[in-house]
């Protein structure tokens, strides 16, 4: 089949990779110039490594040698201390994992044209030759408005205030600080994604945000307050933001998270955050973008002519939106409890990392926080005393083996 991946971000230019391999006629078109992308490092975890290895082991691998490990988690919260977790994952910067799927999908055969847009209003497939076009063109997507009808796509627009910039302080674990201005918390979620930067968001209340003048700053400004606020943090390194006019704004945003009824519809589908966003504090958009393309993937193989579309996109859509429910959940969960920090950030740091750290659970908005962590002590403590009192069942039941033969 001829396919079209609009969008050259992780989703479309895996996406290409793989039906490549299957024999379609593959093209990618992007809209940005190559070597241009929006955002700098992206976290991912062992199992993704894992999926991709089995899927494309050239590309699993040169991501794998290109990817910055990152080990342990700290939580910092101003006049408290801090508490460092256990934790471990993976970040590579946006660019490079972007430049590594296209040379990949280049050596496949998939033809990649650069700077190639629709214009709002344009039929948008018209100029596509193609059985199939894979929406992955964002969270914005264009393909995506002009299917509102049909898709049925829904946005939660959060209230905290959030902008992602970059250091060249390099952190060697996931560090989550918190310090106090005079209009309230802002806080980073900062983690090294190669030998020489970091990724650094930082996010408060729209309050704070309002209350510190940052609505009313230009960007160098802006970067200069917020390096003073993070100054314990970043030991003398700079912020760093996309090229932009020192006296344009920071882009600040709130989060949209994005939901779709449905991903398909006729010889349209969707991919990546063109069909679902989830919130940054659980690091999945990257991890769950290429999920989609391997699920795309698998239920286009075998599939040779239009006539099998239907049938593998409702495969592909059921999956992934199964797939996605949990991921849905930890992350509505974990902006919830940004969103209301003020009701967890006077416990004490060890309370407050262990809240944080549980962000996700949905019983945290139903009980008190210091009865929520005094809960999980005590779960922690019996599912321990579970685990001693088999491991001795077992030791035992082991010696009356041996002593009966």
């Amino acid at each position: 089949m001829r396919i079209t991946s609009v969008g050259g971000g992780p989703a479309g230019l895996y996406a290409a990779v793989l039906l490549a391999q299957q024999g379609h006629d593959v093209t990618v078109v992007e809209r940005n110039p190559a070597g241009v992308t929006h955002g700098w490092g992206v976290v991912f975890w062992e199992p993704l490594l894992a999926s991709l290895r089995e899927s494309d082991p050239p590309s699993a691998a040169q991501i794998a040698d290109a990817a910055f490990a990152w080990n342990g988690q700290d939580v910092d919260v101003e006049g408290r201390g801090r508490v460092a977790r256990p934790s471990g994952g993976y970040s590579i910067s946006r660019q490079r994992l972007l430049d590594i799927l296209t040379a990949r999908a280049q050596e496949l055969g998939v033809r990649t044209e650069f700077e190639r847009g629709v214009a709002p209003g344009d039929d948008l497939d018209a100029d596509l030759d193609a059985d199939l076009v894979i929406a992955a063109d964002g969270v914005g997507s264009a393909h995506r408005r002009a299917l509102a009808d049909d898709l049925a796509p829904t946005v939660d627009v959060g209230t905290n205030k959030y902008v992602w910039l970059a250091t060249t302080k390099v952190y060697t674990s996931f560090l989550f600080a918190f310090v106090r201005s005079s209009a309230g918390w802002l806080w980073c979620h900062a983690y090294g994604y190669d030998a020489d930067h970091s990724t650094f968001i930082v996010e408060c209340s729209p309050e704070t945000w309002r209350g510190l003048g940052l609505d009313r700053m230009g960007a160098a400004e802006s970067r200069e307050l917020l390096e003073r606020l993070f100054a314990r943090h970043l030991d003398g390194h700079p912020l760093v933001g996309l090229p932009t006019d020192p006296e344009a704004p920071l882009p600040w945003l709130e989060f949209r998270t994005l939901h779709c009824e449905r991903w398909w519809c006729g010889r349209t589908v969707l991919a990546g955050d063109a069909a679902h966003t989830t919130h940054f504090a659980i690091g999945s958009g990257t991890t769950l973008a290429l999920g989609d393309a391997i699920a795309l993937g698998r239920a286009l193989a075998g599939v040779t002519d239009a006539a099998g579309l239907p049938a593998a996109l409702e495969q592909y859509q059921a999956e992934r939106q199964a797939a996605l429910a949990p991921s849905r959940r930890d992350a509505r969960n974990s902006a919830r409890w940004l969103e209301d920090l003020e009701r967890y950030i006077d416990t004490d740091v060890d309370s407050f990392a262990t809240l944080l750290h549980r962000r996700c659970s949905s019983l945290l908005a139903h009980l008190p926080p210091t009865i929520y962590v005094k809960a999980r002590e005590v779960a922690e403590r019996s599912g321990a005393a579970r685990r001693v009192w088999s491991q001795a069942s077992a030791l035992r039941r082991s010696a009356l083996v041996r002593r009966g033969s």
